[in-house]
């Protein structure tokens, strides 16, 4: 009897060792919190196409620390949403032809959403849907003098928080005199512009800008002009997107700019790797290469790090 108890006895702090040994759950969990997902835009010299790149083919750099990259993979599903200034001249639904078959040509896996900025909010007028057509029916007139009193940076503000809380790519294509009548402020930074940055970045979202001049004469006086299309350049670049514009007017066709956002789209790549946000989580630069020829990156300014308990 008493060599039974002994044996069951040695069983049990086998067991017990074994299980000692064994990684905790809640530790794996925080690993798993801790990850980070940035859309990599891949962009070949003079617009060229740019080669397939495959994990190998980048390195991720914090500073001058080499980060491991623990994934990266084609951007499959998009989140495509279009954001119209209501104060535009309604001259810019000539455009709308080429902006339907932009809409029209996007691949089945992609959500297409409108919206027009007025009031400092995003009105939707189209969810996203993956019914391109029904997404195209919902284009309109921009409203001009009656949309005045907006704030472009106020309404993707706006629309950023009702975002579909997807791993997935999020682009938000806007238009805009980038003009900001509902501050009415003549600095040369918009007081909303960093705000709506910091949230395109922590939600990853690309913000490709498309300048077109409003209805109004204030916005036509050409030092307010250059610093609307500075904060739209900025807008674009910290989140790792393009802006275009042509001078101060109004370009003849809007077609090149959708082709040549379609090929980025078409070369968009998900990273994702472990960052230490601390306590309360924090923003961070990161820098993203390859030794591949004649290719660039397009990547956000910065990264949001998740706070790590």
């Amino acid at each position: 009897m008493d060599i039974k108890l002994r044996w069951k006895g040695r069983l049990l702090l086998a067991a017990m060792a074994v299980a000692a040994a064994m990684p905790l759950a809640p530790k794996a969990a925080a690993a798993d919190s801790s990850a980070v997902s940035m859309t990599v835009t891949a962009v070949g010299k003079k617009e060229t196409q740019p080669p397939a790149l495959k994990k190998d083919d980048v390195q991720l750099y914090q500073g001058k620390e080499k980060l491991q990259v623990a994934d990266w993979k084609r951007g499959e599903t998009l989140y495509l949403a279009v954001l119209i200034d209501d104060s535009l001249d309604s001259s810019l639904a000539n455009q709308w032809g080429d902006l339907k078959a932009f809409f029209m040509s996007q691949p089945s896996n992609t959500y297409i959403a409108v919206a027009y900025a007025r009031n400092g909010s995003a009105m939707v007028a189209q969810d996203f849907t993956k019914d391109h057509a029904l997404a195209a029916k919902a284009l309109r007139l921009p409203l001009g003098n009656a949309g005045a009193f907006t704030s472009p940076y106020l309404a993707v503000q706006d629309w950023e928080k009702r975002w579909p809380d997807s791993g997935e790519r999020k682009s938000l294509i806007l238009f805009s005199s980038g003009i900001d009548y509902f501050r009415g402020s003549f600095d040369p930074i918009d007081p909303d512009l960093d705000t709506t940055i910091s949230h395109a970045q922590k939600q990853n979202i690309n913000i490709w800008t498309i300048y077109v001049p409003d209805a109004g004469h204030i916005g036509r006086r050409e030092f307010r002009v250059f610093n609307a299309q500075s904060n739209l350049s900025r807008l674009s670049e910290e989140t790792g997107a393009e802006s275009y514009y042509l001078g101060f007017g109004m370009p003849v066709t809007l077609k090149p700019y959708f082709d040549e956002i379609q090929m980025h789209l078409n070369n968009q790549y998900l990273l994702s790797f472990v960052g230490n946000g601390g306590k309360k989580g924090k923003f961070e630069r990161v820098r993203v290469i390859t030794e591949a020829p004649n290719v660039e990156f397009l990547t956000p300014s910065e990264v949001f790090l998740p706070p790590v308990e």
